[in-house]
């Protein structure tokens, strides 16, 4: 029977009546977010043109002019990446996401890995590779170590992997990793060689094709300024051809590169279909990131980067601190790490630029904590003010701090 009236509206009644946790006092309080300058290893702050990217009108992610605005997003990372590949795109997630999708589409259940760990990216890899069942070896050194590539052949000839990881941008040790030759290496031992280029990625050179890297991902919030939570991807034809070849599929639906490559039109079907709702306000902040990047140029961006690493390496020296990265050449210019003074507590000297100079810089991840402050001067940050800005900030801190002997 139809309900009447008197009993639909009863219903209301009683449903109404029965909420009883009220509004949260915080949630009747507008937000309040503080001004910061964020001269850690990221994110970065967001320049005005890219927020006001982000804040345009929502449209649906099937309309036609959003996939002529990932159509874009696809020809910027080419030129950010430096890549022919059609299988570009960029991820729904910060760069874990990437990091996941590139371990769970190419490597299966009772394959070999191979994992370079000389901070915690390739800590992360091999979690993760570990996790959807992979046969993981490790390559580690200690914080700011890196792999030479006899060392790497060696390795190679000895686990036989399908694939190996390393972290060009090491962010927790400060750390650009050498990738010249190491492609080849892969080639010959018929392996795919993926990249982590999160910390790196616009900051110091990179060259996709002709490093002969298989697979590359970055994030959005570092040296191209986007809010967090969009992160580029690129597979080359070894990379597709050992994806689209499995036995099974991959573990995770999300990230299933089957879907995803229809998704953004880089497969063979004249139609893309659902898969997931991506996040739209994040790719106009990332296409407006990849188009300042266009415009400023890639070589002009590692060249500012450089000069500027450069300019606040001295400043720092200058205050009687210690570079962690002792070999200039191997200094990642987005993420500068210091050597934890002598004396000093260090979780002190962040608080107090943080509280007095609204500065932040942070401490060590993984195996670097206790061992480094870092200061990452990125993208829109990357300027010689705000180098003086970090180190006038520094020199208080180093000023005001108690120094304890021992």
């Amino acid at each position: 029977p139809l309900w009447s009236h008197a009993t639909l509206g009863l219903r209301i009644q009683r449903a109404m009546s029965s909420v009883n946790i009220p509004p949260p006092e915080c949630m009747l309080r507008p937000l309040e977010v503080p001004y910061r300058y964020l001269f850690g290893p990221g994110p970065s702050n967001v320049p005005p043109r890219i927020l006001a990217a982000g804040a345009r009108p929502i449209i649906g992610h099937l309309h036609t002019e959003m996939y002529e605005i990932m159509n874009d997003i696809k020809r910027g990372i080419q030129y950010a990446f430096q890549t022919n590949n059609h299988m570009t795109l960029a991820m729904s997630g910060s760069g874990h996401t990437a990091m996941e999708c590139a371990v769970f589409n190419t490597v299966e259940p009772g394959e070999s890995v191979l994992v370079s760990i000389n901070g915690v990216w390739g800590e992360r890899v091999a979690e993760i590779a570990e996790r959807m069942g992979a046969k993981v070896h490790t390559m580690v050194k200690s914080p700011g170590g890196y792999f030479t590539t006899e060392e790497i052949e060696k390795a190679l000839a000895k686990h036989k992997p399908v694939l190996f990881f390393l972290t060009h941008g090491e962010s927790s040790a400060g750390l650009a990793h050498p990738v010249d030759n190491v492609g080849d290496l892969c080639l010959r031992h018929n392996c795919l060689f993926l990249v982590d280029s999160v910390a790196s990625l616009g900051a110091s050179p990179l060259l996709m094709d002709q490093q002969k890297i298989d697979i590359l991902y970055t994030g959005s919030q570092k040296a191209l300024n986007a809010p967090p939570g969009t992160a580029p991807i690129s597979f080359n034809e070894r990379a597709c051809h050992k994806m689209f070849n499995r036995k099974i599929k991959p573990v995770s639906y999300l990230l299933d590169m089957t879907h995803l490559s229809n998704y953004w039109g880089n497969d063979s079907k004249s139609a893309r279909e659902y898969h997931h709702t991506g996040p739209v306000s994040g790719f106009f902040a990332l296409r407006e990131s990849l188009a300042i990047l266009a415009e400023k140029g890639l070589e002009n961006s590692w060249r500012q980067h450089r000069e500027v690493a450069e300019y606040l390496w001295k400043g720092i020296e200058d205050l009687g601190l210690k570079l962690f990265i002792k070999d200039k050449d191997l200094r990642l210019p987005s993420v500068t790490t210091i050597a934890i003074p002598d004396g000093y507590d260090w979780k002190e000297l962040l608080a107090y630029m943080m509280k007095h100079h609204q500065v932040e810089m942070t401490g060590g991840l993984g195996p670097s904590i206790g061992m480094v402050i870092r200061v990452g001067l990125m993208g829109y940050n990357c300027s010689k003010f705000n180098a003086d800005k970090a180190l006038t900030a520094l020199a208080d801190a180093l000023k005001h701090c108690p120094k304890r002997r021992g």
